[in-house]
Order: structure tokens, then sequence, then C-alpha cells
């Protein structure tokens, strides 16, 4: 199973995404760490280079019947259709996971004082989170609003999504 999540910066989307890759043993692809990583090596990246590098190593993992969670903010339409389509070649399903916030006070207030997991990384500003690119999703992703939650109520709140969209974990 390929679990795709999405979401603008500071939503909580990395905090599920690696739950749910503990929980279920599944490779976990991150991208601010793949592209990170790049920049460390002397790359500039301008585009999609980050998401490409996850889409081979998902693809790679899932045609060994691991489950893959991919954490990204999957802002567009067709990095939303890549990730779908890695799961389709390599045979194996695929579940979308938007995560938002919906209280944008609260947003704001997680933009401006986290810290970075990933060594190096910039984080976004408010601005550039507000500014940033992001389409509406089509089709029916699983949607969890972490407003107004601790992680742990967040984190109980995905699990029950997955288990009334019938995705046993």
């Amino acid at each position: 199973m390929l679990f795709i999540f999405g979401g603008l910066p500071a939503t909580g989307k990395s905090e599920l995404a690696s739950h749910l890759a503990h929980r279920v043993g599944a490779a976990y692809l991150r991208i601010d760490t793949i592209e990170q990583a790049m920049r460390d090596g002397g790359l500039e990246i301008n585009g999609p280079e980050g998401y490409i590098v996850a889409y081979r190593v998902a693809a790679d993992n899932l045609r060994l019947g691991r489950d893959v969670v991919a954490d990204s903010v999957n802002p567009l339409a067709i990095t939303r259709q890549a990730w779908r389509d890695v799961a389709r070649q390599a045979g194996a399903p695929f579940c979308e996971i938007e995560i938002i916030c919906s209280d944008t006070a609260e947003h704001r207030r997680r933009v401006e004082t986290r810290k970075s997991q990933v060594p190096g990384l910039r984080l976004p500003s408010w601005q550039d989170v507000v500014e940033r690119r992001y389409e509406p999703w089509s089709g029916d992703p699983l949607v969890v609003d972490t407003a107004g939650q601790t992680p742990a109520e967040s984190k109980q709140a995905l699990m029950q999504a997955l288990a009334a969209a019938g995705i046993r974990i």
C-alpha cells in the first residue's frame, strides 16, 4: 500500500505520516529530507528532483511488497497523479491523505514557532505558506483536520479515518 500524504507546511503532516509509517512498519519517504540531502550534496533544487527520487524509491519498495508512506506537501495535481501512477505501475493499492489545519491563527502560530527536524532545512515563513501554490484535490482523499487537537488526538483521528475507509492497520 502506498499512503500518499499531502498538505501545507505545519499542518501536522510529518507527525502523522511518520506515526503511520512506524505503526505499519512502512518505508518512510519525506521529501524535505530527500531535498535537503541533495542540497547538502551540492545540488540545486529547482523543480521536481526530490519528488522524482522519492517516486523511484517508493516504486522499488512497493515492488518488494513493502508499504510506503510518502510525506510531502504534494501541492499539485501533477504530483498527486505521479504518486498514483507509482502505485499502479507497482501493482499496489494507494490511499491519499490530506492533512489540513482549518484554524488560520493556529496554523500561523505553528508555522512561526516550529523547529526543523531536518538538519539544515530552512522552514518556510507564514508568508511563504500563504503564497504557496496549492491546488485543490480531485477525487476523495481522506482529510484529517488537526486544528484544535493535540498530536495524539490527530493520530487517533488518522487511524479512525483509515478504519472508516476500510484500511486495516
